[in-house]
């Protein structure tokens, strides 16, 4: 089926918004003042964000559902995907990031006003490391963004039919395996969309939007991606 510019974008911001909506909100109830959920840990974040792939695989599959930058570069590099495409996808995903994350704030505005600390409002949008290291923290995004791209291509290739669930378990594993040097952001859109809305939105208090730190989760993933579409490419 042939899709226009306005399809594309249409099914990707759709879907990236309800990824970042899901996403950010299960950072939120984790790690804000006074949620229901605080304190729920790193598992219970690693599959909220699975399951928010779940939702938003489902949400944008008439595009293939990308929701992520990182895989629109692997599956052009590797073939799938229309170079020409591409740019929908991009725009797509960028502007679903934003509403997404912005639509977890008003969800949890109450909380950030009552949160104190601004770096921990500042991780209910976006990525960091625990290590500063701009290098291996570039390093460990290509590695799991890598891992993303190549299992997800390899899907195709094996005697199962498991859809949405088996990219949301991936990420699942991602995030428990390899989350824990940078917070495993394998999708620039998820990153650089919700921290334009944080630096954008009136959060009480909200501190600093990390620019210096913004293009390790935007380079990496996007080479990692690139490397496992190729390589996927190369073997199946």
């Amino acid at each position: 089926m042939d899709l226009s510019f306005g399809d594309i974008f249409l099914s990707e911001f759709l879907g990236t918004g309800m990824l970042t909506l899901l996403g950010c909100g299960v950072v939120a109830t984790n790690i804000l003042a006074r949620s229901k959920g605080f304190g729920g840990g790193w598992l219970m974040v690693n599959f909220g964000w699975g399951l928010a792939v779940f939702a938003g695989v489902f949400v944008a599959a008439d595009s293939g559902a990308h929701i992520n930058p990182a895989v629109t570069f692997g599956l052009a590099f590797e073939g799938t995907t229309e170079w020409s495409d591409v740019p929908a996808y991009l725009l797509g995903e960028m502007a679903g990031a934003i509403v997404g994350a912005a639509l977890a704030w008003a969800a949890y505005r109450q909380h950030f006003d009552l949160e104190e600390d601004p770096a921990k409002k500042l991780g209910v949008f976006s990525t960091g490391p625990e290590i500063r290291n701009y290098g291996w923290n570039l390093v460990t995004e290509i590695i799991a963004t890598f891992v993303l791209l190549f299992v997800i291509l390899s899907f195709g290739n094996q005697p199962v039919d498991l859809g949405p669930l088996a990219v949301a378990l991936l990420v699942v594993g991602i995030g428990a395996s390899l989350g824990g040097p940078t917070g495993y952001a394998i999708n620039p859109a998820r990153d650089l969309g919700p921290r334009i809305a944080h630096a954008l939105l009136p959060i009480r208090g909200k501190g600093s939007s990390d620019w210096a730190y913004s293009w390790v989760p935007i380079v990496g993933p996007i080479i990692g991606g690139i490397l496992g579409g190729l390589l996927a490419r190369a073997v199946y």
